[in-house]
Order: structure tokens, then sequence, then C-alpha cells
């Protein structure tokens, strides 16, 4: 039996049919593992009868819900290409990613429709399904499209080579790029996640972190399924929410973005409200080392950190649960299977694999393992460039210390230069997240006609009082920081600009500040 999605999920189904599956707390509604097979079952015969065939693309805007999850593994049954979008994208960069990845068929909900009316009219030729909203004169209804509809088994041969999905990048740096993943990418990456989180058929899940993504969606909610565990949705995170379903439902693991986790820690609750949860996964963006002193002391859950990227699937290294404190702000050990390396950069081009900097030593940080991207969609060169020598190259600036432990300093292009000192913002950041009243940080390099660059800090605060001189002074004692790397200048925001995964995105920032100075 080849192995991927369209395997693992029935496997399951066969393993833990009369377990329960999924639960959508949107729509109130409860499966076992065998009723979700026959509702995949019906939509991925919906799909086939609109025309969706092996190696056709269908889109979806959505939140966290059952619909996704289900037209996620209907595409895996009939070898369809799943492409999840980001629903907080504006209308154009939605347009931009679906005249890209040209799917057959979108669907979307309420929540995302203002962005896609326009979209709908604009791309006449595709099909969009609205989940929750009959009588649109410019979509379909999704249950219109499934009702009566057979709920037989699939019988299409889907191999492990197959795409999967195309995942666009988050957009860190720009436009982004579709990301194509084959089946067994994503059934090696289920199995790499499963064995580190060591989870369980026993094992209650939330999804509540956005699933279109593939921290949630590949680290957390597949592997999950690969091992039949339970998978509870919350349709978006909302922190008082989040805090009850944990203890309604009783929920033992769940992964949330460090900005979440501080969220979390804002509101008012007891360790009983947690006393389910044994383990927190967090990524997307580094850990301050006071937030996880205290998340430890605040709620007890274990905590552990997966580190990684779109391109490979995406974790690459963990941070386990009984190192989180010893090594407070690392990104941990590769994972099984997983080679990580950190090499000298090349302003010439692509850093050199074999050119390998030693403990201590910043440079570009390189990997390769088994949920590699097959390449990026319709971009040979940016693929060639990407996968240069056999390893993807991750754009982000880090070093290994002595005991092996990986240390993510900055990426490339957000590195600061300063009076020819080089200022890694992440050392920046840590410093001000030990302030007790400053809930986020970023930290850029702006231009400076004395210095090349200076650093600016923007600060979401909590409450009134802080203020530039207070935070200067912060900065000054104790030794935080060395004079050269504090900010110059202070900017307070009511938040940051971050995608789904809690990456910030700092080009935002740098046009942002650009507009400031001009």
């Amino acid at each position: 039996m080849a192995p991927t999605l369209k395997s693992m999920f029935e496997q399951t189904v066969l393993k833990y049919g009369s377990k329960e599956g999924l639960v959508d707390l949107r729509l109130g509604t409860r499966w076992t593992y065998h009723d979700w097979d026959l509702e995949v079952n019906r939509v991925a015969h919906a799909l086939i009868a609109s025309g969706v065939e092996k190696g056709d693309k269908v889109s979806t805007v959505l939140f966290n819900t059952a619909e996704f999850a289900t037209t996620l593994f209907a595409c895996a049954k009939i070898g369809a290409i799943f492409n999840p979008v980001n629903f907080r994208l504006t209308e154009k960069e939605i347009e931009f990613i679906l005249t890209d990845a040209e799917p057959k068929v979108v669907l979307f909900e309420q929540a995302t429709a203002k962005q896609i009316e326009p979209v709908a009219k604009a791309l006449p030729t595709i099909e969009f399904w609205s989940i929750d909203t009959p009588d649109l004169s410019y979509a379909s209804y999704y249950y219109d499209q499934i009702d009566g509809v057979t709920t037989e088994a699939i019988l299409t041969t889907v191999e492990e080579d197959d795409p999967y999905a195309i995942m666009y990048t988050s957009g860190t740096t720009g436009l982004p790029k579709g990301v194509l993943h084959t089946h067994r990418d994503m059934v090696d990456q289920a199995l790499v996640m499963t064995a580190c989180l060591r989870i369980t058929a026993q094992d209650r899940g939330l999804t509540v972190a956005p699933i279109f993504h593939c921290a949630e969606l590949h680290c957390a909610f597949f592997p999950r399924v690969m091992i039949g565990a339970s998978n509870v949705l919350m349709h978006h995170f909302d922190a008082p929410a989040m805090i009850e379903t944990v203890k309604q439902e009783q929920i033992t693991t769940v992964f949330a973005a460090p900005t979440m986790w501080n969220m979390i820690l804002q509101e008012e609750f007891t360790k009983e409200d947690f006393s389910t949860l044994r383990q927190g996964l967090y990524g997307g963006a580094p850990m301050a080392p006071s937030l996880t002193t205290k998340l430890h002391s605040s709620i007890g859950v274990q905590l552990l950190q997966a580190y990684g990227m779109t391109e490979m699937g995406p974790a690459i290294t963990a941070l386990m649960e009984d190192e989180q404190l010893s090594k407070a702000g690392s990104a941990g050990r590769a994972l099984l299977n997983h080679e990580v390396r950190v090499v000298r950069t090349n302003e010439d081009g692509p850093a050199e694999p074999d050119d390998i900097c030693k403990p201590g030593e910043l440079g570009e940080i390189i990997v390769r393992g088994p949920s590699m991207m097959k390449e990026y969609y319709k971009r040979p060169e940016a693929t060639e460039e990407a996968l240069y020598g056999g390893w993807y190259h991750s754009g982000d600036i880090g070093s290994f210390d002595e005991d092996g432990y990986l240390w993510v300093s900055d990426r490339v292009k957000d590195m600061i230069i300063s009076g020819g000192e080089n200022i890694y913002s992440r050392e920046v950041e840590d410093a001000l997240f030990d302030h007790p009243d400053v809930l986020d940080a970023a930290v850029i390099g702006e231009p400076d006609e004395v210095w090349g660059e200076r650093v600016v800090a923007f600060i979401v605060k909590k409450g009134d009082e802080l203020n530039e001189q207070a935070l200067d002074e912060f900065c000054t004692s104790g030794n935080r920081l060395a004079r050269y790397k504090r900010p110059r200048r202070y900017e307070f925001v009511q938040e940051l600009p971050r995608n789904a995964s809690g990456k910030l995105q700092k080009f935002k920032l740098r046009d942002r500040a650009k507009t400031t100075s001009e």
C-alpha cells in the first residue's frame, strides 16, 4: 500500500471507526471516524460530479471548519491537489493565488465572502461553493452539492509521489510562492511529529490556530488523524473561549503560536482549567524565555517547540519539554531523518552546503529531509535556487551551540548593520519581552545617514504607562543590551503584522518606517 494521505486516513478509519474523530464546535456536530469517512466520500463524489479529476486543484478560503477537513481528505482520496488559502488575505491577494493555482472549485464561508465575491466575478471559470450561505448569485451552496450523493468508497489510485497540496508561502518578504508537497512528504511529516509529540489514540487535540497553515495542519492535525486521536475544531482563536473549551472538551494537546499563549496569560483562569492539558506545542515564531517561564508557572503545561518552514513540511527541529528552561530560546535539535547545517553565507549566490560553520559561528540554516517540497509551483528558477545542492536554503541566520542545539538569530534580510556591527533583531526583541508591560515586540533597521542603519522597535504595550524613556532605561539596566544594540526609536502600535503562523511580516514594518521617515 502506497504511503499516501488517502491510505493514512482509511487505515485510521479501519482501526478506530467507532471512536470520535472530528468535532466542529461551530456546527455542534460530532463524527466518529466511520461517519466522517462517509462524509469524506460524499464530498469526493460531489467534486467528481463537478468535473474535478485527479491532478485538478480545489481551493478553500475557510476558517477552522469541518468542511475544510472533510474536503481535504476528499481531495486526497481522488488525487486532487488541495490549496488552502489564508482567510486573512485581501481580495487582490486571493485573486493572485487563485489565478496562479487555477482551481476548479473554491470553498468559502460567510466570514470570507466579502473578499470572495469580487474574486468570483473576476474569475468566472472557477466554481465557488459557500458552506453556510445558500442562494448567492455568484456561488453554489455546498450542502446542495453533496445532498443525496453516494457515500461509496473511492477507488481512485493515488501514488506516494502524487501532489497533495499547493501551500502558498506566508509572504514575509513579498509575493507568495506556491509550495508543492507530495503525499509521501506529509505522511513522513505526520510520522515524525507523532513520534515527537508522543501522542496516542487516547489524546484529544484542539485546533484553534488556523488550520489552513501547515504548522497546525501538518504538525498537529495530521499526526492526530494518523494515530486515531480525537480532533476538536474551534472556528477561530478566542482566548476566553479556548480556556473554556480545553476544560469542557478535556483537551490534552494543542498547538498555539507564542502570541496566542501570551494572550491566554492575560485572561483570568486557574490551573484547574488546564488540568487535562498535558502538552502545548508552539512554533511559527520563537518564544521569549520570559514567556516560557510564565507559562510553566501559571498553567503548568509541558511545552514543546517545532521550528521549520512551509517548504520543509514544515518542522525540521524540536525543543522538547525537558529542554524548555535549560535551552530557552533555542530551536532545539534536528528531527528524526532530518539533517540541519549552518553554513557561511555567500554574497554571490546560494550558500555552499559544505562550507559549514563552527559551533557559535553565525551562518545560514540549510536543511534536507523526507518532507522537503517537490518544487515551487510554476517557478523553476526559484526552485533551483532554494534547493541548491540538494539542500533547502532557509534564509534564516543561526548557529549551533556546543551541545548541538540550533539557535535562530534572524532572517538574512532582517539583520541590521549599524556602524559596521551586526545586530540580530531576535536578541533585542528578547530583551524587550523581559519588560512586564510589553505584550509584543518587533525590531527592524531603518536607514541612518551616520551609522548606515539604526535599530527601531515596534511595541504592543499593556496599559498606558509604558513610554520610550522607560523602555530605554530598561534596556540599559542590568547590561541587557550593549549600547549599539539599543533601539534608537520606539513606535507604539495596537498590533504587529503577523501571518497565520505567527511569523512577523517585517517588510510591512519597514514600509511603515519608510513612510514615517519621509
